[in-house]
C-alpha cells in the first residue's frame, strides 16, 4: 500500500462514517430544512467520478486483486448517498405535507 493508498482510504473512510451519521440525523429530523439537494447531487456525482476514474486507471486495474477493497468502500459511499436522497424527497413529501395542514 502506498501513502497515496492510504490517504486515499483514510478520505473515503471518514466520508463512510459520515454518510451515515447524516442520514440517521435526516431520518430523525423529517424535514428538508438545513439539506442541500444539490450538494448531496453533487456528492453522487463526485463518487460516481471516482469509481469511473478506478476502472479507467490501468495501474489500478493492474493491481485489482490487492486493492479491490478502494472500491468497496466508494460503493458504500455511493449506495448511503443515494439513501440520503431518498430520505430527502421523503423529508420535501412530510415538508409539504405539513404546510398543507398548516
Amino acid at each position: 500500500m502506498t501513502a497515496a493508498d492510504f490517504f486515499e482510504i483514510g478520505m473515503i473512510l471518514a466520508f463512510g462514517i459520515s454518510w451515515p451519521i447524516n442520514l440517521l440525523k435526516a431520518l430523525r429530523a423529517k424535514t428538508t430544512k438545513g439539506t442541500s439537494l444539490l450538494f448531496l447531487l453533487l456528492i453522487f456525482f463526485g463518487y460516481i467520478s471516482g469509481i469511473i476514474a478506478k476502472f479507467i486507471n490501468p495501474s489500478y486495474m493492474a493491481n485489482f486483486a490487492s486493492k479491490w477493497y478502494v472500491l468497496i468502500v466508494y460503493f458504500f459511499n455511493l449506495i448511503v448517498v443515494s439513501l440520503n436522497i431518498v430520505v430527502y424527497f421523503r423529508n420535501r413529501k412530510l415538508d409539504q405535507a405539513n404546510e398543507a395542514r398548516r
